[in-house]
């Protein structure tokens, strides 16, 4: 066992090792479901984007947390556009306790006795917070509405009081934006073939998923009459073309840093002080039982 009394050197070959791990990692991101249509961007144009824009979205948190800002960032669209994989996108390098997503599972016997938007609200952000809806209220205008699950009193009820809330929402200092990914019928029936071959993405196909596929017209008119009673002035809806994978992503995180105006933060200088150091203390060893076996 190495005694930790003398001082640490600098390994700067495992930095890079580990700093190159880190692009392996998003080159295996890069192969989720990724299909070549002749109009995709080149994986090095993806990469080199996708880096520059998230290290544009560090620089956002930096501002929202600087200055307080609360953001609220709604993710709807069906069964597979894409959702998830943009949220992981901006997620990916964001401090979580800073930028959180809320993917709400269906409501319980409790919940379904509240005033509808109260679940939802007890997850809006406090000052310097930035939240993902991953899929939000508008659950009631699509597949609630679709699927049978609420009465279409219920749905008048919400296309009327929707407006106003999300009205109050901007009015209070919130920043609302909204975004409804866009797939076309063979595009969607491309991706569940997809997962229903891979064993490791059939979990992301639930019944509800399946029975979506056969109601697609119904989802289509659903969709296009939520769009036209829900787009306001103080929120309006942002649609992304998702068809291809990559696009949208960049797209929609280009289009995201536009609407919140922010600048550069001033941070301290980090000097990383020099450790403690005890005469009197030796490193305890640590049983072998407990090592987890190096099997690579």
């Amino acid at each position: 066992m190495r005694d930790d009394s003398r001082p640490l050197s600098i390994d700067f070959e495992a930095i890079r090792r580990e700093f190159a791990d880190s692009y392996d990692e998003e080159l295996e991101l890069g192969f989720d479901e990724d299909h070549d249509d002749g109009q995709t961007p080149s994986r090095r144009t993806y990469f080199r984007e996708l880096l520059r824009l998230q290290h544009e979205l560090v620089r956002l948190q930096d501002w929202v947390k600087t200055e307080g800002l609360r953001v609220v960032v709604i993710f709807e669209g069906r069964d597979s556009a894409g959702k998830g994989g943009v949220i992981k996108r901006i997620t990916q390098r964001l401090n979580p306790r800073i930028c959180r997503v809320a993917a709400l599972p269906a409501p319980n016997e409790r919940e379904r006795t509240q005033w509808y938007f109260q679940r939802y609200v007890a997850h809006l952000p406090a000052a310097g917070e930035i939240l993902l809806f991953d899929r939000s209220w508008y659950n009631r205008a699509g597949v609630e509405r679709v699927m049978g699950f609420c009465t279409e009193a219920e749905v008048e009820e919400f296309f009327r009081s929707v407006p106003e809330f999300e009205r109050m929402l901007v009015r209070s200092g919130i920043r609302l934006v909204k975004y409804w990914f866009s797939i076309t019928d063979a595009e969607q029936a491309l991706r569940f073939q997809m997962r229903i071959a891979d064993p490791l993405k059939q979990w992301k196909l639930s019944p509800m998923d399946v029975e979506s596929r056969r109601r697609w017209e119904d989802y289509t008119r659903a969709k296009e009459d939520m769009l036209a009673r829900t787009h306001i002035p103080e929120a309006p809806w942002w649609v992304v073309e998702a068809d291809n994978k990559r696009r949208a992503r960049l797209n929609c995180i280009s289009h995201l840093l536009e609407q919140i105006p922010y600048g550069p933060v001033e941070h301290p200088s980090v000097v990383l002080p020099d450790r403690v150091r005890h005469a009197d203390y030796i490193r305890a060893p640590i049983s072998q039982a407990m090592i987890v076996p190096s099997r690579y």
